[in-house]
């Protein structure tokens, strides 16, 4: 499988497009490859049902779900609007762009 180039990383800023968390804004903690899918925090809040153990109390754990990247969109620096993803070649290095603004978002 060849390696593709993903627009959106870990850190980035994003808002989400489509789904039940519709608008709502985080940050990717992680991204999923094989799987196409991103852990945006605070979003897709799942409850886990845990036991007790000699480490934990157990009961009611919350944490993120993922979300597939294709319903995620990039937050732009300048407009704090969402935003669609470029790539540009700057000093013989490739840097993400936004397409909204033009503005440079970091080497990707």
């Amino acid at each position: 499988m060849m390696a593709e180039r993903w627009r959106v990383k870990k850190g980035d800023r994003v808002q989400v497009i489509a789904g039940k968390e519709k608008g709502r804004r985080g940050e990717i903690l992680r991204v999923f490859r094989e799987a196409r899918r991103v852990l945006v925090g605070g979003l897709m809040m799942q409850a886990r049902h845990t036991k007790p153990s000699q480490k934990d109390a157990g009961g009611i754990v919350r944490k993120e779900g993922s979300i597939h990247v294709s319903n995620v969109m990039l937050i732009d620096p300048k407009t704090d609007r969402p935003t669609r993803v470029g790539i540009r070649v700057e000093n013989g290095k490739k840097v993400r762009v936004a397409k909204r603004s033009g503005e440079v978002i970091g080497k990707s």
